[in-house]
């Protein structure tokens, strides 16, 4: 039987605590730029290449949602550059979960977010 579903990830949504502050947090990583002053509750959407979007929900306006954070990474963003986005991450004060683990064919470390979100950095 065929699926009507698409083999394709639309969005991934990461649930936080301050929009605001996310917000910075994402964008300065990715080297995006933002105005927080355009950021209104409760969603701020990311811009990703390709298909696949981020979108940060802080939740009801007026509400503060308790984030849970998992200890396992929600996704990965990929550089061609291991060594220099370990030196980009700690240069700007990310709390660094792990360090470079290398592999023959890839390479990774992981970084947490504001609401202790495990991100994946890795070359594969």
């Amino acid at each position: 039987m065929q699926s009507p579903i698409i083999n394709q990830i639309n969005t991934v949504f990461v649930h936080v605590s301050s929009l605001k502050e996310s917000v910075n947090w994402y964008s300065e990583l990715l080297g995006l730029e933002y105005d927080l002053e355009s950021v209104l509750e409760p969603v701020y959407n990311i811009r990703i290449n390709h298909h696949t979007g981020l979108t940060l929900d802080a939740g009801p306006e007026g509400m503060i949602k308790h984030v849970k954070a998992d200890e396992y990474p929600l996704f990965n963003f990929h550089t061609e550059d291991i060594d220099s986005s370990y030196s980009f991450v700690q240069e700007k004060g990310y709390e660094v979960v792990s360090g470079i683990i290398r592999f023959a064919d890839f390479s990774f470390f992981t970084i947490s977010d504001p609401d202790g979100h495990v991100v994946m950095i890795c070359t594969g």
